[in-house]
């Protein structure tokens, strides 16, 4: 669908939350309802200044008006080695080449921000103070990083205190957002230089979200970071906050559940985890799912280092498989979020209509082999093959089927559950197939003008 029937859809959905129709719509922004019928059939775009005019009278943002600009219509993008190798850029720090940088693919509709860079900056030894090593200071999106050659991963501990991880070809790591951190090239005697792909993407807070708790302010929004350093904490925070967020003291919630005041002042001080039996009884009573009471299953670090020689390693599929999959880092904090190494293993079928697979994630994938490898897929009925070079990038939508073939080819997958993979899921299920089409694009006014009595 074309972005001016996209933008159609866009502002009816929006006059139906406002509970507008046209002629009312028209009439709040001085327009003649022909005019705004003009919009709602997707025949032409609505103007910014009108927009500006809807934002100065209703309770919307602009920004609500702009839909995301689909770059990728046949589910597949691909940027060449060439083209990355256009955008070449030498960094410098505290006077001296530090990094080249290369853009590699990103799509508007995937969160992915990702990096080619090349490691200039060449250490003796694997001290974590060495005085050549520039820091940065980390930087908001999540970052996956897979390592070629001999490159020094530095970033800064828990207690924090200066690291090193010494890396090599395979190895990767994650790390959260904001930790300080940098790499540099060990001396070698071939005089290799070192190379990153570093992934850096958007989850949640991206966006929308950010954008929303930049306009509550810093000072209030800071209160949605909850104590999540131990289990115990983050049970006892998020029991606390959605009580409060009820309007329930502690003697209305020990009379809803039978619990003890001391006990719920543990739980509340974090003192003890609560019970299944007790979660079961407060989510009850706070009128919530359970798993809303739910910690973490485990307090992850915020820097993850994992070598390649330990990584867990299967076929997919197990029966005559098509590739050979390793588990690069990843953490269990970002559940949608996947990082693998795949080796094709077929190098053509006979039948290009096996397409084995198709994930409900958006997908990076670079050609970190030495052979090129063709992506065969298929989108709103249509047939594609593309062959993908040695340092070629691509960029798979969500739920495409594909296949990858090609003798010896080897591929760094990244997955990632961008905005809608999560809570937005479970809503979107809630909803329902059947009435899906609506949530995406409002198609239908709210009411029927000529009435309904029957539905």
């Amino acid at each position: 669908m074309n972005y001016k029937k996209r933008s159609a859809q866009n502002l009816l959905g929006i006059l139906n939350d406002l509970k507008r129709r046209p002629e009312d719509a028209a009439a709040d922004l001085k327009i003649p309802v022909d005019e705004l019928n003009y919009y709602l059939s997707g025949e032409k775009e609505i103007p910014a200044e009108l927009i500006r005019r809807a934002a100065g009278i209703w309770p919307v943002n602009e920004r609500d008006f702009y839909c995301v600009n689909d770059d990728c219509p046949i589910g597949v993008k691909i940027m060449r080695a060439k083209e990355s190798a256009k955008t070449s850029r030498v960094m410098k720090r505290a006077g001296q080449p530090y990094y080249e940088y290369r853009d590699t693919v990103a799509s508007t509709v995937g969160q992915f921000r990702p990096e080619w860079i090349k490691e200039l900056c060449i250490v003796d030894n694997n001290s974590a103070n060495h005085q050549a090593v520039q820091w940065n200071n980390g930087h908001f999106l999540h970052q996956f990083t897979y390592f070629i050659g001999p490159v020094n991963f530095y970033y800064k501990g828990e207690r924090g205190d200066k690291k090193v991880a010494v890396m090599n070809t395979g190895d990767s790591m994650y790390i959260t957002p904001f930790v300080p951190h940098t790499f540099a090239t060990r001396k070698n005697r071939a005089g290799e230089k070192g190379l990153i792909l570093a992934l850096t993407y958007g989850n949640k807070l991206a966006g929308e979200t950010q954008q929303e708790l930049s306009a509550i302010g810093p000072e209030l929004a800071a209160d949605y970071a909850l104590d999540f350093s131990t289990r115990e904490k983050a049970a006892a925070s998020l029991l606390r906050f959605h009580r409060e967020a009820a309007g329930i003291d502690h003697p209305e919630l020990t009379r809803r559940t039978g619990l003890s005041l001391s006990l719920l002042e543990k739980y509340e001080l974090g003192t003890v985890l609560p019970k299944p039996d007790d979660l079961e009884a407060l989510a009850e009573a706070l009128n919530i799912d359970r798993r809303e009471l739910l910690p973490p299953d485990d307090i992850q670090k915020k820097v993850l280092v994992n070598y390649y020689r330990t990584n867990r390693r299967w076929d997919f599929p197990s029966i005559d498989p098509a590739y050979k999959l390793v588990e690069l880092a990843r953490t269990s904090h970002l559940s949608h979020s996947r990082a693998l190494e795949l080796k094709v293993l077929k190098q053509s079928d006979k039948n290009r209509d096996i397409l084995d697979l198709k994930v409900g994630l958006h997908q990076y994938v670079y050609n970190v082999g030495n052979s090129p490898v063709n992506i065969n897929w298929r989108t709103d009925d249509h047939e594609y093959c593309e062959s993908i070079m040695p340092n070629d990038s691509m960029y798979v939508k969500p739920f495409v089927p594909h296949n990858f073939r090609g003798p010896d080819g080897k591929l760094l997958v990244l997955r990632i559950g961008g905005r809608v993979a999560g809570e937005p899921q479970r809503e979107l299920s809630l909803i329902g197939k059947q009435n899906s089409a609506r949530a995406f694009g409002e198609m239908i006014p709210w009411f029927n003008q000529e009435g309904r009595n029957k539905v």
